[in-house]
């Protein structure tokens, strides 16, 4: 039998480096925002639910509820590659630096 834990919106997180208010963290398959900065090897939380701004590369469009993508090696949200980020909360346009993501949808 389950019993509930928590409401899902955030993740006990221990990183093994600092990590900064609004660093973007990918665990396994799950991509997680880092609301308040975080020490290393200390016990913080990370969102896993909401609407994000992240950078990404211009030169892409996408749809408003498209799929999108956390590239963790570049640090921007891709069309393509990376960990699935969620969907586009509003339309993409080619040069737009920043996406608006809601998390694991």
């Amino acid at each position: 039998m389950a019993s509930s834990v928590s409401d899902g919106k955030y993740l006990d997180y221990t990183p093994g480096s600092a990590v900064a208010a609004g660093d973007v963290v990918v665990l396994g398959s799950l991509v997680a925002v880092a609301p308040r900065p975080i020490a290393a090897n200390a016990m913080g939380a990370v969102a896993i639910e909401g609407v994000f701004s992240m950078p990404c590369a211009s030169g892409a469009t996408g749809a408003q509820g498209s799929a999108i993508n956390w590239y963790a090696t570049s640090g921007v949200a891709h069309a393509s590659t990376g960990a699935a980020a969620g969907k586009l909360a509003k339309a993409r346009l080619a040069d737009d630096t920043t996406v608006h993501v809601v998390l694991n949808k």
